[in-house]
């Protein structure tokens, strides 16, 4: 049976394989976190950010979604996140639906932390995990998680690079979760988990995303002993019973203990079994109802792989076996086949807790209680929300860039100061119009009425002309005789004085 103790693995156990210090090494210094954590001018990406190992996906190997059909459900998608509580309760099996034909890629991460219910518990706990990131953390299991951290998807260049900043961000939340719980600490299996929500989302996210899946989805997984994962694979077994009788009567004949082959896809969520793309539709699906979709892929699996009198022949022995599982064959992993088998598989919540509460009443009978008492299960997103009802405020979509806008002014402030220039610009308009006389005045125009003179208009510099100081000097001054009789000039209307230059034209 496979030994996993909070960090501490045995060197014949297999069922959380890792990769050798040395390599790993090797891998992990390459390049630095400015070149994208070790790319070089060899190696190539897949469009999920692997630049190797198996989990990378080459070209034509994954079903490509149309670009119109993509822009579609994003549009649904963003819909849906707007008004979350109202489809969550009204219409479940819609958001089902969508989650089961897959999230848009843009908006996994944000859809992840609303299904698991990390939103709200991290809207309602605002700056623990900045709390708990200043802190140490306990010297044991910091040891612990540092040693880890490089043998976490050490293909993908997130991870790649030793120190860079995917291992920083994942040792603060695999340190934050140890203050967070310190009676769980830090198991291995939470390593995957929590680099999988980085890839997807920053370092709080992830830390709320992980909180979920530890206390909701996956009670007990991580917790000394590993009892809840001991009794999954019992429930497991009893259904395979209804499954696949050919292949439970297998591994019951060679007595292939189900902790020997489940551990790693249950523990992992199958983050390290399956390529990337059928890894990400799963998690699609686990999070919207929950365990059971856990416990259908390792159905179909073992359906897959044991099912038949074919595939039995070549294995006879439990050695064989184990083989053979641990080598699963490309073609039942495909993400539209495996997605097809899960829809299809007839487990529903009610069945896994029919079998959850058979498979404990055995336990305690055989070996007495439980030492560590989990929190109840939740089946899915919706069971979530149900239990702890959120807040309209904790639903609210922040997003990351924020652009600062001016506020216009209210209407009601508007409207009154657009009043208040209507009534000047009326009081404005009816003033009567002063006349001024033309300085210029003709033979058989009427004498002006008197008024107090105007102030003297100033000299231009560069000009010999002056300006007349007094009115009557002005009215004096006679025009030239030879000039043809003028019309009446606009200038009668001016409220502004004639400059020197102005006048010239007039002479």
């Amino acid at each position: 049976m496979a030994n996993i103790e909070n960090g501490r693995q045995s060197a014949d156990t297999r069922s959380i394989r890792t990769i050798s210090s040395s390599h790993m090494d090797d891998e992990s210094s390459l390049g630095s976190d400015s070149e994208i954590n070790g790319f070089t001018s060899d190696r190539q990406t897949d469009k999920y950010g692997f630049i190797g190992g198996a989990q990378q996906c080459s070209e034509g190997q994954t079903r490509e979604v149309p670009p119109e059909v993509l822009r579609q459900r994003e549009v649904k998608w963003l819909e849906m996140l707007g008004q979350w509580d109202k489809w969550m309760i009204k219409r479940f099996n819609k958001v089902r639906l969508r989650c089961q034909k897959g999230i848009p890629p843009a908006l996994r991460g944000r859809a992840w932390l609303y299904l698991s219910g990390g939103k709200m518990k991290k809207e309602q706990n605002n700056g623990k995990f900045q709390e708990l990131d200043s802190q140490p953390g306990d010297p044991k299991w910091v040891d612990v998680i540092e040693k880890d951290l490089h043998r976490q998807f050490p293909f993908h260049e997130m991870f790649v690079s030793r120190g860079g900043h995917g291992q920083q961000d994942l040792f603060r939340v695999l340190k934050a979760y140890t203050l967070y719980r310190p009676e769980e600490g830090y198991c291995q299996a939470q390593a995957p988990i929590a680099a999988v929500l980085l890839m997807h989302m920053p370092a709080e996210d992830a830390f709320w995303g992980l909180v979920q899946i530890c206390e909701k989805y996956l009670p007990g997984y991580y917790s000394p002993g590993l009892e809840a994962i001991q009794l999954d694979g019992e429930i497991l077994y009893a259904l395979l019973r209804r499954v696949s009788p050919l292949a439970y009567r297998h591994l019951e004949k060679h007595k292939i203990d189900p902790i020997l082959y489940m551990t790693e896809w249950f523990m992992c969520a199958f983050s390290r079994t399956l390529p990337w793309a059928s890894v990400l539709r799963v998690w699609d699906m686990f999070l919207c109802d929950g365990v059971k979709i856990i416990l259908r892929v390792g159905l179909v699996l073992l359906k897959c792989m044991l099912g038949t009198r074919e595939k039995l022949k070549a294995c006879q022995g439990q050695y064989e076996t184990m083989e053979l599982l641990r080598a699963l064959e490309p073609r039942y992993m495909q993400e539209g086949f495996l997605v097809r088998e899960i829809i299809e598989v007839p487990v529903t919540a009610r069945d896994v807790e029919r079998e959850h509460h058979t498979q404990l009443k055995r336990w305690r009978k055989n070996r007495g209680e439980l030492n560590f008492k989990p929190p109840p299960r939740m089946h899915g997103a919706r069971l979530i929300m149900l239990a702890e009802p959120p807040r309209r405020q904790d639903l609210q979509q922040n997003p990351t860039i924020v652009l600062e806008v001016p506020q216009p002014t209210p209407k009601l402030k508007k409207g009154k100061e657009e009043k208040k220039s209507q009534k000047k610009r009326s009081i404005k308009k009816s003033q009567p119009i002063e006349e001024i006389p033309n300085p210029y005045s003709l033979p058989n125009d009427p004498p002006p009425p008197p008024s107090t003179p105007p102030a003297p208009p100033p000299i231009r510099r560069g000009t010999l002309e002056t300006v007349p100081e007094t009115e009557t000097e002005v009215l004096h001054q006679q025009p030239p005789t030879d000039l043809p009789p003028a019309k009446e000039s606009p200038l009668q209307r001016s409220t502004q004085s004639l400059s020197s230059t102005d006048q010239d034209t007039y002479l």
